[in-house]
Protein backbone atom coordinates (compact mmCIF):
# COMPACT_ATOMS: atom_id res chain seq x y z
CA UNK A 1 0.00 0.00 0.00
CA UNK A 2 1.51 3.31 -0.98
CA UNK A 3 1.97 5.76 1.83
CA UNK A 4 0.06 8.68 1.16
CA UNK A 5 2.60 12.26 1.83
CA UNK A 6 1.21 14.29 5.24
CA UNK A 7 0.20 17.20 3.18
CA UNK A 8 -2.38 15.12 0.80
CA UNK A 9 -5.05 14.84 3.43
CA UNK A 10 -3.77 17.79 6.15
CA UNK A 11 -5.55 20.40 7.99
CA UNK A 12 -3.69 23.57 7.89
CA UNK A 13 -3.93 26.68 10.20
CA UNK A 14 -2.89 29.76 8.86
CA UNK A 15 -1.20 31.80 11.12
CA UNK A 16 -1.41 35.70 10.39
CA UNK A 17 2.00 36.36 12.54
CA UNK A 18 1.36 39.45 13.22
CA UNK A 19 -2.16 39.19 14.71
CA UNK A 20 -1.97 35.81 16.57
CA UNK A 21 -0.16 36.37 20.03
CA UNK A 22 2.25 38.84 21.12
CA UNK A 23 5.29 37.32 22.75
CA UNK A 24 7.23 40.56 23.83
CA UNK A 25 4.69 43.02 24.72
CA UNK A 26 4.75 45.39 22.22
CA UNK A 27 1.37 45.03 21.04
CA UNK A 28 2.53 42.92 17.68
CA UNK A 29 2.13 39.31 17.21
CA UNK A 30 5.64 37.27 16.73
CA UNK A 31 7.44 34.21 16.74
CA UNK A 32 7.36 33.91 20.75
CA UNK A 33 4.16 34.37 20.81
CA UNK A 34 3.25 31.65 17.87
CA UNK A 35 5.66 29.35 19.28
CA UNK A 36 3.80 29.95 23.10
CA UNK A 37 0.35 28.70 21.76
CA UNK A 38 1.82 25.74 19.95
CA UNK A 39 -0.12 23.41 22.46
CA UNK A 40 -3.11 25.28 21.58
CA UNK A 41 -3.05 24.57 18.35
CA UNK A 42 -1.73 20.82 19.17
CA UNK A 43 -4.77 20.63 20.84
CA UNK A 44 -7.21 21.82 18.49
CA UNK A 45 -6.10 19.20 16.15
CA UNK A 46 -4.46 20.57 13.35
CA UNK A 47 -1.77 18.86 11.43
CA UNK A 48 0.56 21.92 10.20
CA UNK A 49 1.05 25.78 10.31
CA UNK A 50 1.41 28.86 7.54
CA UNK A 51 3.36 31.38 8.59
CA UNK A 52 2.41 34.56 6.59
CA UNK A 53 5.58 36.55 6.26
CA UNK A 54 8.02 37.31 9.53
CA UNK A 55 10.86 38.21 7.08
CA UNK A 56 12.10 42.34 7.41
CA UNK A 57 9.64 44.73 5.97
CA UNK A 58 8.53 47.86 5.89
CA UNK A 59 5.27 46.50 6.11
CA UNK A 60 3.86 48.58 3.43
CA UNK A 61 1.41 45.42 2.32
CA UNK A 62 1.67 43.51 6.16
CA UNK A 63 4.63 41.52 4.89
CA UNK A 64 4.21 40.76 1.61
CA UNK A 65 6.84 43.16 0.60
CA UNK A 66 9.86 41.40 1.96
CA UNK A 67 13.20 43.34 2.49
CA UNK A 68 15.10 40.09 2.80
CA UNK A 69 14.22 37.29 2.08
CA UNK A 70 16.62 35.46 4.43
CA UNK A 71 16.23 37.41 7.90
CA UNK A 72 13.44 37.94 10.29
CA UNK A 73 12.01 41.17 11.05
CA UNK A 74 13.54 42.09 14.43
CA UNK A 75 9.50 43.28 15.28
CA UNK A 76 8.50 39.61 15.26
CA UNK A 77 11.52 37.86 16.69
CA UNK A 78 14.83 35.97 15.38
CA UNK A 79 16.47 33.43 13.49
CA UNK A 80 16.96 31.88 16.49
CA UNK A 81 13.25 32.08 17.82
CA UNK A 82 12.18 30.90 13.87
CA UNK A 83 15.20 27.92 14.51
CA UNK A 84 13.69 27.37 18.12
CA UNK A 85 9.70 27.51 16.66
CA UNK A 86 10.90 24.98 13.99
CA UNK A 87 11.97 22.43 16.67
CA UNK A 88 9.04 23.17 19.10
CA UNK A 89 6.32 22.73 16.20
CA UNK A 90 8.17 19.22 15.33
CA UNK A 91 8.63 18.29 18.74
CA UNK A 92 4.22 18.68 18.71
CA UNK A 93 3.83 16.68 15.97
CA UNK A 94 3.12 19.94 13.54
CA UNK A 95 4.68 20.67 10.28
CA UNK A 96 5.51 24.40 9.41
CA UNK A 97 5.09 25.76 6.26
CA UNK A 98 6.17 29.79 5.34
CA UNK A 99 5.02 32.06 2.71
CA UNK A 100 7.48 32.95 -0.13
CA UNK A 101 6.87 35.97 -2.09
CA UNK A 102 8.51 35.67 -5.57
CA UNK A 103 6.56 38.17 -7.72
CA UNK A 104 7.78 41.75 -6.36
CA UNK A 105 10.00 42.80 -3.22
CA UNK A 106 9.94 45.41 -1.03
CA UNK A 107 11.37 49.13 -2.10
CA UNK A 108 13.75 48.49 0.55
CA UNK A 109 15.12 45.43 -0.59
CA UNK A 110 18.80 45.76 -1.58
CA UNK A 111 17.89 45.00 -5.17
CA UNK A 112 15.43 48.03 -5.64
CA UNK A 113 18.06 50.38 -3.84
CA UNK A 114 20.46 49.66 -5.96
CA UNK A 115 18.31 49.53 -9.29
CA UNK A 116 17.18 53.25 -8.21
CA UNK A 117 20.60 54.37 -7.68
CA UNK A 118 21.78 52.93 -11.51
CA UNK A 119 21.24 54.71 -14.83
CA UNK A 120 18.28 52.98 -17.02
CA UNK A 121 20.00 50.43 -18.73
CA UNK A 122 21.90 49.67 -15.86
CA UNK A 123 22.41 45.71 -15.06
CA UNK A 124 20.80 46.68 -11.38
CA UNK A 125 17.43 47.34 -13.26
CA UNK A 126 17.51 44.06 -15.03
CA UNK A 127 16.21 42.28 -12.07
CA UNK A 128 12.93 44.29 -11.78
CA UNK A 129 10.28 45.37 -14.82
CA UNK A 130 11.35 48.49 -15.86
CA UNK A 131 10.51 50.64 -18.79
CA UNK A 132 9.84 53.61 -20.55
CA UNK A 133 6.94 55.97 -21.10
CA UNK A 134 4.92 55.64 -24.20
CA UNK A 135 6.49 58.21 -26.84
CA UNK A 136 3.89 60.54 -29.10
CA UNK A 137 4.58 60.94 -32.49
CA UNK A 138 6.11 64.64 -32.04
CA UNK A 139 8.76 62.67 -29.58
CA UNK A 140 7.21 63.98 -25.93
CA UNK A 141 6.51 61.75 -23.63
CA UNK A 142 3.05 61.05 -23.00
CA UNK A 143 2.43 58.19 -19.67
CA UNK A 144 3.11 55.31 -18.65
CA UNK A 145 4.13 52.07 -20.56
CA UNK A 146 0.82 51.23 -20.65
CA UNK A 147 -2.92 50.91 -19.23
CA UNK A 148 -1.87 48.15 -16.27
CA UNK A 149 -4.33 48.38 -13.58
CA UNK A 150 -2.67 47.81 -9.77
CA UNK A 151 -4.54 45.15 -7.98
CA UNK A 152 -4.64 47.58 -4.86
CA UNK A 153 -6.16 50.81 -7.06
CA UNK A 154 -4.85 53.22 -9.27
CA UNK A 155 -2.13 52.51 -12.12
CA UNK A 156 0.14 49.93 -12.43
CA UNK A 157 3.15 52.11 -12.83
CA UNK A 158 5.42 54.63 -10.90
CA UNK A 159 7.88 56.84 -12.83
CA UNK A 160 10.90 57.91 -11.73
CA UNK A 161 12.76 61.65 -12.02
CA UNK A 162 15.01 59.79 -14.68
CA UNK A 163 11.57 59.15 -16.74
CA UNK A 164 11.45 55.52 -16.68
CA UNK A 165 8.44 53.50 -15.05
CA UNK A 166 8.63 50.49 -13.03
CA UNK A 167 5.65 47.91 -12.67
CA UNK A 168 4.09 46.96 -9.52
CA UNK A 169 0.88 45.13 -9.93
CA UNK A 170 -0.09 46.02 -5.93
CA UNK A 171 1.57 48.82 -4.04
CA UNK A 172 3.79 51.42 -5.36
CA UNK A 173 6.14 49.77 -2.62
CA UNK A 174 6.34 46.51 -3.98
CA UNK A 175 7.86 46.65 -7.46
CA UNK A 176 7.73 43.95 -9.76
CA UNK A 177 10.49 41.53 -10.38
CA UNK A 178 11.59 40.65 -13.71
CA UNK A 179 11.96 36.56 -14.32
CA UNK A 180 12.82 36.89 -17.42
CA UNK A 181 16.53 37.57 -15.65
CA UNK A 182 18.44 34.60 -14.68
CA UNK A 183 19.89 36.15 -11.62
CA UNK A 184 16.19 36.47 -10.54
CA UNK A 185 15.59 32.38 -10.63
CA UNK A 186 19.20 31.91 -8.96
CA UNK A 187 18.75 33.45 -6.02
CA UNK A 188 14.99 32.45 -5.47
CA UNK A 189 16.60 29.22 -5.24
CA UNK A 190 18.98 29.84 -3.03
CA UNK A 191 16.11 31.06 -0.77
CA UNK A 192 14.49 28.21 -0.93
CA UNK A 193 17.17 26.32 0.17
CA UNK A 194 18.23 28.87 3.03
CA UNK A 195 14.73 27.72 4.64
CA UNK A 196 14.62 24.21 4.08
CA UNK A 197 17.92 23.77 5.20
CA UNK A 198 16.27 25.06 8.40
CA UNK A 199 13.87 22.51 8.59
CA UNK A 200 10.61 23.91 6.89
CA UNK A 201 7.93 21.70 5.30
CA UNK A 202 6.69 23.31 2.58
CA UNK A 203 6.17 27.01 1.00
CA UNK A 204 2.94 28.53 0.53
CA UNK A 205 4.03 30.98 -3.05
CA UNK A 206 2.51 34.08 -3.84
CA UNK A 207 0.99 35.39 -6.59
CA UNK A 208 2.62 31.68 -7.72
CA UNK A 209 0.88 32.10 -11.40
CA UNK A 210 2.17 35.92 -12.06
CA UNK A 211 5.37 35.81 -12.06
CA UNK A 212 6.06 36.32 -15.81
CA UNK A 213 4.55 39.39 -18.04
CA UNK A 214 3.29 39.72 -21.28
CA UNK A 215 6.58 40.50 -23.26
CA UNK A 216 4.75 42.96 -25.32
CA UNK A 217 3.43 44.55 -22.65
CA UNK A 218 0.54 45.35 -24.44
CA UNK A 219 -2.73 47.34 -23.70
CA UNK A 220 -5.42 45.59 -21.18
CA UNK A 221 -8.35 47.71 -22.60
CA UNK A 222 -11.59 48.49 -21.33
CA UNK A 223 -11.80 45.17 -19.35
CA UNK A 224 -8.70 45.70 -18.15
CA UNK A 225 -8.99 43.33 -15.00
CA UNK A 226 -10.13 40.44 -16.61
CA UNK A 227 -7.58 40.79 -19.48
CA UNK A 228 -4.88 41.73 -17.07
CA UNK A 229 -5.19 38.21 -16.04
CA UNK A 230 -3.79 36.85 -19.52
CA UNK A 231 -1.13 38.97 -20.02
CA UNK A 232 0.38 37.95 -16.76
CA UNK A 233 -1.25 35.43 -15.03
CA UNK A 234 -0.37 31.50 -16.19
CA UNK A 235 1.70 32.28 -18.53
CA UNK A 236 3.68 29.32 -20.18
CA UNK A 237 7.01 30.22 -18.89
CA UNK A 238 6.17 30.16 -15.30
CA UNK A 239 6.23 26.26 -15.55
CA UNK A 240 10.05 26.36 -15.96
CA UNK A 241 10.53 28.18 -12.68
CA UNK A 242 8.36 25.71 -10.78
CA UNK A 243 9.47 22.46 -12.07
CA UNK A 244 13.40 23.60 -10.81
CA UNK A 245 11.62 24.25 -7.49
CA UNK A 246 10.48 20.89 -7.22
CA UNK A 247 13.39 19.53 -7.88
CA UNK A 248 14.74 21.44 -5.16
CA UNK A 249 12.04 20.15 -2.94
CA UNK A 250 12.46 16.80 -4.00
CA UNK A 251 15.87 16.43 -3.10
CA UNK A 252 15.38 17.13 0.64
CA UNK A 253 13.43 14.25 2.38
CA UNK A 254 10.19 14.53 4.62
CA UNK A 255 7.76 14.79 1.80
CA UNK A 256 8.96 18.89 1.39
CA UNK A 257 5.75 20.58 -0.17
CA UNK A 258 4.92 23.65 -2.04
CA UNK A 259 1.11 25.23 -2.86
CA UNK A 260 0.95 27.90 -4.91
CA UNK A 261 -1.79 31.13 -5.46
CA UNK A 262 -3.01 30.16 -8.14
CA UNK A 263 -6.14 32.12 -10.18
CA UNK A 264 -6.46 30.69 -13.73
CA UNK A 265 -9.38 30.95 -15.79
CA UNK A 266 -9.62 27.72 -16.63
CA UNK A 267 -9.13 23.39 -14.91
CA UNK A 268 -6.99 22.76 -17.44
CA UNK A 269 -4.55 25.92 -16.88
CA UNK A 270 -4.93 24.84 -12.90
CA UNK A 271 -4.04 21.46 -14.28
CA UNK A 272 -0.83 22.48 -15.52
CA UNK A 273 0.54 23.63 -12.65
CA UNK A 274 -0.24 20.68 -10.57
CA UNK A 275 1.51 18.03 -12.91
CA UNK A 276 4.04 15.43 -11.27
CA UNK A 277 6.89 17.38 -11.52
CA UNK A 278 5.86 21.04 -10.71
CA UNK A 279 3.44 22.02 -7.45
CA UNK A 280 1.96 19.37 -4.77
CA UNK A 281 -1.11 21.81 -4.39
CA UNK A 282 -2.77 24.76 -5.76
CA UNK A 283 -5.44 26.40 -3.52
CA UNK A 284 -9.07 26.41 -5.25
CA UNK A 285 -10.61 30.04 -3.71
CA UNK A 286 -14.21 29.59 -4.89
CA UNK A 287 -15.45 28.10 -2.18
CA UNK A 288 -15.04 31.16 -0.08
CA UNK A 289 -16.12 32.80 -3.04
CA UNK A 290 -19.40 31.18 -3.09
CA UNK A 291 -23.18 32.31 -1.87
CA UNK A 292 -24.89 30.25 1.07
CA UNK A 293 -26.43 28.18 -1.28
CA UNK A 294 -26.04 24.20 -2.07
CA UNK A 295 -26.30 24.79 -5.46
CA UNK A 296 -23.24 26.65 -5.15
CA UNK A 297 -21.58 24.61 -2.47
CA UNK A 298 -22.58 21.41 -5.01
CA UNK A 299 -20.65 23.00 -8.28
CA UNK A 300 -17.81 24.70 -6.47
CA UNK A 301 -16.91 21.24 -5.23
CA UNK A 302 -17.72 19.48 -8.46
CA UNK A 303 -15.50 22.03 -10.65
CA UNK A 304 -12.51 21.48 -8.02
CA UNK A 305 -12.46 17.63 -8.14
CA UNK A 306 -12.58 17.83 -11.38
CA UNK A 307 -9.87 20.24 -11.81
CA UNK A 308 -7.38 18.49 -9.81
CA UNK A 309 -8.48 14.63 -10.84
CA UNK A 310 -6.25 14.10 -14.43
CA UNK A 311 -3.24 15.62 -12.10
CA UNK A 312 -3.99 12.90 -9.62
CA UNK A 313 -3.31 15.46 -6.94
CA UNK A 314 -5.88 16.17 -3.80
CA UNK A 315 -8.27 19.33 -3.97
CA UNK A 316 -7.80 22.28 -0.93
CA UNK A 317 -10.67 24.07 0.44
CA UNK A 318 -10.91 26.68 2.49
CA UNK A 319 -13.74 29.35 3.99
CA UNK A 320 -11.93 32.10 5.00
CA UNK A 321 -8.33 33.43 4.74
CA UNK A 322 -6.31 36.88 5.84
CA UNK A 323 -7.63 38.35 2.03
CA UNK A 324 -11.40 37.71 2.48
CA UNK A 325 -13.76 38.83 4.84
CA UNK A 326 -14.70 36.50 7.68
CA UNK A 327 -17.32 33.63 6.52
CA UNK A 328 -19.50 33.96 9.88
CA UNK A 329 -19.65 37.33 8.23
CA UNK A 330 -19.84 36.61 4.88
CA UNK A 331 -23.20 33.80 5.64
CA UNK A 332 -24.59 36.55 7.88
CA UNK A 333 -24.99 39.57 5.35
CA UNK A 334 -27.67 38.06 3.18
CA UNK A 335 -30.20 36.95 5.17
CA UNK A 336 -29.73 39.79 7.78
CA UNK A 337 -30.62 37.15 10.82
CA UNK A 338 -28.57 37.90 14.34
CA UNK A 339 -26.78 34.70 14.69
CA UNK A 340 -27.28 33.07 11.28
CA UNK A 341 -23.64 33.39 10.34
CA UNK A 342 -22.50 31.44 12.96
CA UNK A 343 -24.67 28.71 12.56
CA UNK A 344 -23.69 28.29 9.41
CA UNK A 345 -20.29 28.82 9.67
CA UNK A 346 -20.63 25.58 12.31
CA UNK A 347 -22.46 23.81 9.36
CA UNK A 348 -20.11 24.93 6.60
CA UNK A 349 -17.12 23.20 8.83
CA UNK A 350 -18.45 19.88 8.59
CA UNK A 351 -18.90 19.80 4.61
CA UNK A 352 -15.43 21.19 4.46
CA UNK A 353 -13.80 18.63 6.73
CA UNK A 354 -15.68 15.69 5.36
CA UNK A 355 -14.23 16.48 1.55
CA UNK A 356 -11.13 15.06 0.02
CA UNK A 357 -8.05 16.65 0.10
CA UNK A 358 -6.48 18.97 2.53
CA UNK A 359 -8.60 21.96 4.47
CA UNK A 360 -7.08 24.94 5.21
CA UNK A 361 -8.12 27.07 8.52
CA UNK A 362 -7.43 30.79 9.27
CA UNK A 363 -6.62 32.01 12.64
CA UNK A 364 -10.06 33.17 14.50
CA UNK A 365 -12.60 30.67 12.58
CA UNK A 366 -12.46 28.32 15.54
CA UNK A 367 -13.17 31.19 17.74
CA UNK A 368 -16.46 32.26 15.28
CA UNK A 369 -14.77 35.71 14.84
CA UNK A 370 -16.72 37.96 12.59
CA UNK A 371 -15.17 40.63 10.69
CA UNK A 372 -14.51 43.62 11.82
CA UNK A 373 -16.45 46.22 9.92
CA UNK A 374 -16.31 49.54 11.95
CA UNK A 375 -12.28 50.19 12.16
CA UNK A 376 -11.78 53.85 12.48
CA UNK A 377 -10.16 55.39 9.10
CA UNK A 378 -6.91 56.23 11.13
CA UNK A 379 -6.60 52.40 12.41
CA UNK A 380 -6.54 51.07 8.76
CA UNK A 381 -3.19 49.86 7.36
CA UNK A 382 -4.20 47.97 4.37
CA UNK A 383 -2.65 49.65 1.04
CA UNK A 384 -6.27 48.93 -0.73
CA UNK A 385 -8.29 51.48 1.71
CA UNK A 386 -5.58 53.85 1.19
CA UNK A 387 -5.04 53.90 -2.75
CA UNK A 388 -8.62 53.67 -3.39
CA UNK A 389 -9.47 56.71 -0.21
CA UNK A 390 -11.29 54.49 1.67
CA UNK A 391 -13.71 53.49 -0.99
CA UNK A 392 -12.08 49.41 -1.12
CA UNK A 393 -12.22 49.11 2.93
CA UNK A 394 -9.52 46.54 2.66
CA UNK A 395 -8.61 43.95 4.44
CA UNK A 396 -7.43 44.93 8.14
CA UNK A 397 -11.36 43.35 9.34
CA UNK A 398 -10.11 40.08 9.42
CA UNK A 399 -6.46 40.34 10.33
CA UNK A 400 -7.74 41.94 14.11
CA UNK A 401 -5.95 39.98 17.02
CA UNK A 402 -7.17 36.94 18.56
CA UNK A 403 -8.51 37.25 21.90
CA UNK A 404 -7.19 34.94 24.22
CA UNK A 405 -8.76 36.08 27.92
CA UNK A 406 -10.13 38.52 29.81
CA UNK A 407 -12.92 40.90 29.48
CA UNK A 408 -11.46 43.42 27.74
CA UNK A 409 -8.78 44.67 24.84
CA UNK A 410 -6.39 43.68 24.56
CA UNK A 411 -7.80 40.09 25.49
CA UNK A 412 -4.42 38.31 26.60
CA UNK A 413 -3.05 38.99 23.16
CA UNK A 414 -0.32 41.26 24.78
CA UNK A 415 -0.43 42.57 28.47
CA UNK A 416 -2.69 44.35 29.86
CA UNK A 417 -2.43 47.74 29.35
CA UNK A 418 -0.72 47.23 25.95
CA UNK A 419 -2.67 48.57 22.58
CA UNK A 420 -2.57 45.98 20.26
CA UNK A 421 -1.62 46.89 16.41
CA UNK A 422 -5.18 46.81 15.05
CA UNK A 423 -8.20 47.95 17.88
CA UNK A 424 -10.35 45.40 19.41
CA UNK A 425 -14.11 44.96 19.74
CA UNK A 426 -15.67 45.68 22.88
CA UNK A 427 -17.65 42.99 22.87
CA UNK A 428 -15.05 40.00 22.10
CA UNK A 429 -15.02 38.65 25.94
CA UNK A 430 -17.68 35.71 25.18
CA UNK A 431 -15.54 34.73 22.08
CA UNK A 432 -11.72 34.71 23.80
CA UNK A 433 -10.25 31.43 23.97
CA UNK A 434 -10.54 31.18 27.55
CA UNK A 435 -14.43 31.77 27.62
CA UNK A 436 -14.96 28.94 25.09
CA UNK A 437 -12.53 26.15 26.62
CA UNK A 438 -14.69 24.09 28.11
CA UNK A 439 -17.89 25.02 26.95
CA UNK A 440 -19.67 21.75 24.90
CA UNK A 441 -21.58 24.23 23.32
CA UNK A 442 -19.15 26.66 21.93
CA UNK A 443 -17.61 26.92 18.29
CA UNK A 444 -14.00 26.28 19.71
CA UNK A 445 -15.26 23.09 21.08
CA UNK A 446 -17.27 21.60 18.06
CA UNK A 447 -13.97 22.63 15.85
CA UNK A 448 -12.03 20.38 18.04
CA UNK A 449 -14.30 17.67 18.08
CA UNK A 450 -15.14 17.86 14.43
CA UNK A 451 -11.02 17.55 13.49
CA UNK A 452 -10.91 14.72 16.49
CA UNK A 453 -13.02 12.98 14.55
CA UNK A 454 -12.15 13.52 10.99
CA UNK A 455 -8.77 12.40 12.14
CA UNK A 456 -9.84 9.06 13.42
CA UNK A 457 -12.05 8.43 10.10
CA UNK A 458 -9.95 9.49 7.80
CA UNK A 459 -7.43 6.09 7.39
CA UNK A 460 -11.16 4.52 5.96
CA UNK A 461 -12.01 7.09 3.72
CA UNK A 462 -12.02 6.47 -0.24
CA UNK A 463 -10.89 9.74 -1.74
CA UNK A 464 -13.42 9.47 -4.44
CA UNK A 465 -17.34 11.57 -3.80
CA UNK A 466 -20.44 9.85 -4.46
CA UNK A 467 -23.36 12.36 -5.15
CA UNK A 468 -27.25 11.22 -4.42
CA UNK A 469 -28.81 10.67 -8.57
CA UNK A 470 -31.56 13.60 -7.68
CA UNK A 471 -30.12 16.65 -6.11
CA UNK A 472 -32.03 19.24 -3.65
CA UNK A 473 -32.16 22.82 -4.26
CA UNK A 474 -31.85 22.55 0.10
CA UNK A 475 -29.20 20.49 0.53
CA UNK A 476 -25.65 19.31 -0.03
CA UNK A 477 -25.13 15.59 0.12
CA UNK A 478 -22.41 13.39 -0.67
CA UNK A 479 -20.83 9.93 0.72
CA UNK A 480 -17.56 8.89 0.84
CA UNK A 481 -17.65 5.49 1.75
CA UNK A 482 -19.36 4.75 4.88
CA UNK A 483 -19.52 8.31 5.87
CA UNK A 484 -22.30 11.01 4.43
CA UNK A 485 -22.14 14.71 4.83
CA UNK A 486 -25.53 16.49 4.49
CA UNK A 487 -25.41 20.26 4.99
CA UNK A 488 -28.87 21.55 4.95
CA UNK A 489 -28.59 25.49 3.31
CA UNK A 490 -32.74 25.95 3.69
CA UNK A 491 -34.46 27.47 6.63
CA UNK A 492 -36.54 24.33 6.87
CA UNK A 493 -35.76 20.92 8.45
CA UNK A 494 -35.03 18.18 5.88
CA UNK A 495 -34.82 14.39 6.80
CA UNK A 496 -30.98 12.25 7.20
CA UNK A 497 -30.41 9.33 5.71
CA UNK A 498 -29.99 6.17 7.36
CA UNK A 499 -27.62 5.35 9.87
CA UNK A 500 -25.89 7.03 13.02
CA UNK A 501 -25.28 10.55 13.34
CA UNK A 502 -21.96 10.89 15.08
CA UNK A 503 -21.62 14.52 14.57
CA UNK A 504 -24.17 17.49 14.15
CA UNK A 505 -23.77 21.41 14.44
CA UNK A 506 -27.26 21.80 15.50
CA UNK A 507 -29.80 20.29 17.54
CA UNK A 508 -31.41 17.44 15.66
CA UNK A 509 -35.03 16.53 15.90
CA UNK A 510 -35.05 12.92 15.56
CA UNK A 511 -34.38 12.27 11.95
CA UNK A 512 -34.81 15.35 11.39
CA UNK A 513 -32.02 17.73 10.36
CA UNK A 514 -32.54 21.84 11.29
CA UNK A 515 -31.97 24.84 8.56
CA UNK A 516 -28.15 25.62 8.15
CA UNK A 517 -26.78 23.07 9.96
CA UNK A 518 -24.87 19.68 9.15
CA UNK A 519 -24.39 16.72 9.95
CA UNK A 520 -22.19 13.00 9.38
CA UNK A 521 -23.41 10.00 9.33
CA UNK A 522 -22.10 6.74 9.17
CA UNK A 523 -23.31 3.77 7.55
Amino acid sequence: MTRSPWWRHAVVYEVYVRSFADGDGDGEGDLRGVRSRLPYLRDLGVDALWLTPFYPSPLADGGYDVADYTGVDPRFGTLDDFDALVADAHAHGLRLIIDIVPNHTSDRHRWFREALAAQPGDPARERYVFRPGRIRPDGRMEGPPNDWPSMFGGPAWERLPDGQWYLHLYAREQPDLNWRTPEVRREFERILRFWLDRGVDGFRIDVAAGLFKDAAFADAGADARDTLRGRIYSRPEVHGVYRDWRRILDSYDGDRMAIGEVWTDSPDELARFLRPDELHQAFQFDLQLAPWSATAFRDVIRAAVAAVEPTGAAPTWVLSSHDMPRHVTRYERPAGVPGIGTARARAALLMLLALPGSAYLYQGEELGLPEVEDLPDEARQDPISRRTGGKRPGRDGCRVPLPWSGTAEPYGFSPDGVRPWLPMPPDWASLTVEAQDGDPGSMLTFYRRALALRRELLPGLPERIEWPDDPSDATVAFRRGRLTCVLNCSDSPVRLPPGEVVLASAVRYGDLLPGDSSAWILA
